[in-house]
């Protein structure tokens, strides 16, 4: 595998967090603002990959995907990555495919994968909360996240998954959005706001990564807790 990371991932599933050992001159790619830790041989410059559109009030403007490039000068170095939501880390090394990853779920990668964040992930306008993914191509490792554990399912023929759910997906599988049930208009509306009622279809081989948790079942337990103003 050309210009492999060595790296080890740490307290997994619950809280994971990625050590990276870089060589010398050795580059990887990071999710702006995970960096935790470093030593100190390690520079970082800071860029912009496209434009990664987020939820449907944001279809049109969209929101800058910033990516921090993080370098060992001179001397092999250690670096800490930690991802902002607790959860699982999960490595994959790409080759010849591609590898289809929940909008949230960018962690890290090595200089030659290309991320694509153009991509308008899932077929079809009604999508949940995972509406955009990113496209990862080019060869080598990258890193992906999730809230709660991750679960790899092999696919062989079709599998049905909640769209909250779903974190990664190789592209060797066909996938299409679909209502779960004999929804209504009102229990659609509701599905597209709650990140309820919508499945995506899987057909085909190749292997899908689901999270143990979905985000928006932490959202409503801690709902009743926000603060707010008396009137």
């Amino acid at each position: 595998m050309i210009d492999e990371i060595a790296y080890k991932i740490e307290h997994a599933p619950a809280y994971a967090s990625l050590i990276l050992n870089l060589r010398t001159e050795q580059t990887v790619l990071v999710e702006s603002g995970a960096m935790a830790a470093m030593d100190s041989c390690i520079k970082m410059n800071s860029r912009v990959r496209g434009s990664l559109m987020k939820g449907l009030g944001r279809m049109v403007s969209g929101e800058s995907l910033f990516i921090s490039e993080f370098t060992a000068q001179g001397q092999p170095g250690k670096i800490y990555v930690s991802p902002g939501v607790p959860g699982d880390i999960q490595h994959y090394y790409l080759h010849s495919n591609a590898l289809l990853v929940q909008s949230s779920g960018f962690v890290a990668c090595s200089k030659g994968v290309e991320i694509d964040t153009q991509f308008q992930g899932f077929k079809g306008f009604f999508s949940g909360e995972s509406l955009f993914l990113i496209r990862a191509t080019g060869q080598g490792d990258f890193w992906f996240s999730s809230y709660g554990a991750i679960i790899e399912i092999p696919v062989a023929g079709d599998y049905v998954v909640d769209t909250g759910y779903i974190v990664a997906f190789e592209d060797t599988l066909n996938y299409q959005v679909e209502m779960l049930g004999g929804l209504s208009f009102r229990g659609l509306k509701t599905g597209i706001l709650g990140g309820e009622g919508l499945v995506c279809r899987f057909s085909g081989q190749g292997r899908l990564w689901v999270q143990s948790r979905k985000l928006y079942g932490l959202i409503n337990f801690l709902n009743p807790f926000r603060p707010t103003k008396s009137s």
